[in-house]
């Protein structure tokens, strides 16, 4: 059941406080392993890559590189999937082309400055293969990508070698995805980093996965690029006394279910709608398919927080800074104008977060555990890279000469300040 904690008690700052380092999770358990999966992919490659497919998937993936005719599995999927796919993978791509930066270039007297942008060679897009299959993350990583101008896209998944590898293969094709990687665990983002023989190393690695992946993309970043670590999904409900209870109920546990360590939060400044939550929440588990995970997530990471103003529940979820937040309030504009951090804001009673997840259009790879103060979700800005543009004529250099061998000399570094006179100065005879 939901744990209700009111503003004044004595645990709600703790309970707020154990909210807002929800995303400290110990990768220190799995490191190891990870590591020396990871080092065994490095010196070994392909090799590895399979022995470890063996020991954790049980099977010996041949190829391990595949390209799958997708727009064969797209046509095996029942026409409504087929409809929903496409009407997905449209609605991303226009979202996503509005996102493309081309740079800028100006002038300041005799200096043009700027930012060329370009996109990586290749990116890599993990998609999960363990209780459930989301063909909707693959639109949503490599669609973004695509639309940024990156030429080869490689989603690394473990395939079932059945129909169900269809909704996934049919995403990946609606994606422009350009090959499968059959893998899936540390060893898969250790062949997209360091690269095999069958494998092309990648120069960005973006997708969700459970602890081994999260820990194994940490370990490589620097190596490429990540998107993040992602966590456990989350959903911030903030209702007022305008809120359905039945709603708010049902987008809790649009999140409940996706986890046993999901997050359904809600925090609310009107109390009877509070217990009337947590009582509809009750009532809605019981015909829930996936009804025994979204029972743990509810008993073990489910919270109702009680806020005595509207001020406090702004406050209160900027300070959770949720992955998912869904305003039930009276002039929700406004008050989501008062919150600086969240991934993804769905604003009014009208606007599920399912929706998000999708057909909306803005990418649904979000950060997790608070990393929305800091963090982005998934965009085209993930797969480009800036460089910066300088180019001076004689007189602009001349005219900066004493000020950027002034700042040479106080640092130290004569040899920048002669590089500077050895353009200005006239040779002396």
């Amino acid at each position: 059941m939901l744990t209700i904690v009111r503003q004044g008690d004595r645990d709600f700052d703790e309970t707020l406080r154990a909210l807002e380092s929800r995303g400290e999770e110990d990768l220190s358990s799995v490191e190891p392993a990870v590591r020396a999966i990871l080092d065994d992919v490095r010196a070994r490659g392909d090799a590895a890559v399979l022995d470890a497919c063996e020991k954790f998937e049980k099977r010996r993936p041949a190829p391990l590189l595949k390209i799958v005719d997708g727009e064969a599995a797209l046509g095996r999927l029942p026409r409504e999937a087929r409809e929903a796919l496409d009407l997905a993978a449209r609605r991303i791509r226009v979202f996503h082309e509005h996102q493309r930066d081309d740079g800028f270039r100006f002038r300041d007297g005799g200096a043009v400055l700027g930012t060329r942008v370009r996109p990586v060679k290749r990116a890599g897009v993990y998609a999960p293969g363990g209780k459930a299959r989301y063909p909707s993350s693959v639109l949503m990583a490599a669609i973004p990508a695509r639309v940024a101008g990156v030429r080869d896209v490689i989603v690394a998944t473990p395939l079932a070698g059945d129909e169900t590898d269809d909704s996934i293969l049919a995403a990946a094709h609606l994606a422009g995805v350009t090959k499968i990687l059959d893998a899936g665990g540390a060893q898969a983002i250790g062949a997209l980093a360091y690269g095999t023989a069958s494998v092309p190393r990648v120069d960005v690695i973006v997708g969700p996965g459970n602890l081994y992946v999260a820990c194994a993309k940490r370990l490589v970043s620097g190596t490429v690029k990540i998107d993040g670590i992602a966590g456990p999904s989350e959903i911030l409900v903030v209702a007022d006394k305008t809120g359905d209870a039945r709603i708010i109920a049902a987008d809790l546990l649009s999140q409940a279910e996706h986890d046993e360590a999901a997050y359904p939060l809600l925090v609310t400044d009107d109390a009877a709608l509070a217990e009337a939550v947590v009582k509809e929440v009750e009532v809605q588990l019981e015909a829930l398919p996936r009804r025994a995970i979204a029972r743990v997530a509810v008993d073990k990471q489910g919270k109702v927080l009680v806020v005595r103003s509207r001020a406090a529940l702004a406050e209160v979820a900027d300070r959770i800074a949720a992955e998912h937040l869904a305003l039930h309030v009276h002039d929700a504009e406004v008050l989501l104008d008062s919150i600086d951090a969240a991934g993804a804001a769905f604003v009014g009673a009208s606007t599920p977060e399912a929706v998000g997840d999708y057909v909306a259009g803005p990418s649904h790879v979000l950060p997790t555990g608070g990393a929305v103060r800091f963090g982005s979700p998934l965009g085209v800005y993930d797969f480009v890279t800036r460089t910066s543009i300088v180019r001076y004529d004689e007189t602009t250099l001349a005219a900066q000469a004493d000020a950027i061998c002034a700042f040479a000399r106080l640092e130290g570094l004569e040899a920048h300040a002669r590089a500077v006179e050895a353009r200005t100065k006239k040779p002396t005879s």
